[in-house]
C-alpha cells in the first residue's frame, strides 16, 4: 500500500518505522519545520524527519497544508492512505479527500475520552485508571471521526507521561500495522459525542504545583509534568523542579517542609504530604533528594510558595 505519512514527535517516529518494516511504500513524509531546541536553542530536525532522511524518504516540511502547492505533493504522489500521528498540523477537506481510503489518524487516547492536543498528560492528571491508541478515519472535526480499531492498557500508579507515551508509541505501531493489514475488512464506529471530553495544550503555568490540592493530585501532576515541561515550585524565591515523588505520612499547611533529614523531603499538601525523590535547581542536573538536601540547609517549617489554582 502507498502511504503517506504526517507527524513530527518521537511517537510518530515509532510508527513511521513499524510502517516501513510491513514492507509498506511510503513515497513522502511530512513533519513539521525544525524548531529551536536544547539550551542552545539550535534548529533541530524533528524525530520523524530524522527518520525519513535515514531511509532515503521524501521529506517536506510545510508550514501549512492548506497551501495548493502542498496538496500538489499529495496529489503527485497517488498515496492509498494518508497516516498521521502527532503531526500537528490540520488537515483541510481538500487533503482528506485525496487519498483513495481515506486518512487515518492514531490517536494516543479511548475516544470520545480526551480528543485533542495532550490526552497522554490530561489521563494522568484526571486519574484515568486505563487508556489506549484509537485509530480513526479523519473527519474535519478535532478527532471526531469513527474509530477503526481501540486498543486498551493499564495506567501505572507511579507512571510518568513520558513512560506512557513510550507504552503508547509501541501500541499505535503495533495498531496502524494492523489496521493498514486488513482496512477494507474493518467496519468503523461512530463515536458518542455526549461523551467526548478535550484535551486542551500543557501550558507551562500548569506545571507550578498547587501544594493545596490533595497529595494524590499534587504527585499526578508531577508525573503528568514529566518530561516536559516539568513540575515546578518555588522555595525561598527560587525555582526548583520535582521530577518525582512518592505518598509519605504527614499534616501540616500547604507546602510546608515537615522533615528534611537522613535524605527525606516531605512536604505537606492540602491533605496528606509527598516525598519528593528527585529534584532539580535552575542550571543544574537532576539530583535524588538526599544529594540535594546535603547543599540546601533547610529546616522543617519552610514552605515552598503556594501556587494559584489550576485555570
Amino acid at each position: 500500500m502507498r502511504v503517506v505519512f504526517a507527524g513530527t514527535p518521537p511517537f510518530a517516529a515509532r510508527a513511521l518505522g513499524a510502517i516501513l518494516a510491513a514492507g509498506h511504500q511510503v513515497p513522502l513524509v511530512l513533519t513539521q519545520p525544525d524548531r529551536p531546541a536544547g539550551r542552545g536553542l539550535r534548529s533541530s530536525a524533528s524525530a520523524v524527519a530524522t527518520l525519513a532522511a535515514e531511509r532515503g524518504i521524501a521529506l517536506e516540511k510545510p508550514s501549512t497544508l492548506r497551501d495548493p502547492a502542498a496538496q500538489a505533493w499529495l496529489h503527485r504522489v497517488h498515496p492509498d492512505v494518508i497516516v498521521v500521528a502527532a503531526y500537528g498540523l490540520i488537515l483541510p477537506s481538500a487533503v482528506l479527500q485525496i487519498p483513495a481510503r481515506g486518512c487515518l489518524n492514531i490517536h494516543a487516547s479511548l475516544l470520545p475520552r480526551w480528543r485533542g492536543a495532550a490526552p497522554i498528560q490530561r489521563a494522568i492528571l484526571e486519574g484515568d485508571s486505563e487508556t489506549g491508541v484509537c485509530i480513526m478515519r479523519m473527519a474535519e472535526g478535532l478527532d471526531t471521526g469513527p474509530v477503526l480499531l481501540e486498543s486498551r492498557i493499564p495506567i501505572g500508579r507511579d507512571e510518568t507521561a513520558g513512560q506512557l507515551t513510550e507504552r503508547l508509541a509501541e501500541l499505535g505501531a503495533r495498531a496502524i500495522v494492523d489496521v493498514l493489514s486488513r482496512i477494507d475488512r474493518l467496519e468503523a464506529q461512530p463515536q458518542d459525542d455526549s461523551r467526548a471530553t478535550y484535551a486542551q495544550k500543557i501550558q507551562k503555568s500548569e506545571a507550578r504545583l498547587d501544594w493545596r490540592k490533595p497529595a494524590d493530585e499534587v504527585g499526578r501532576a508531577i508525573r503528568a509534568f514529566n518530561p516536559s515541561p516539568g513540575a515546578e515550585s518555588r522555595l525561598e524565591g527560587l525555582p526548583l523542579k520535582v521530577w518525582s515523588a512518592r505518598p509519605a505520612p504527614g499534616e501540616g499547611a500547604p507546602g510546608e517542609i515537615l522533615r528534611c533529614e537522613a535524605g527525606q523531603l516531605v512536604v505537606a499538601c492540602g491533605s496528606g504530604a509527598l516525598e519528593l525523590l528527585e529534584v532539580q535547581k535552575p542550571g543544574a542536573k537532576r539530583l535524588p533528594a538526599g544529594e540535594y538536601l546535603r547543599g540546601a540547609h533547610l529546616q522543617p517549617g519552610l514552605r515552598f510558595e503556594v501556587a494559584p489554582l489550576a485555570i
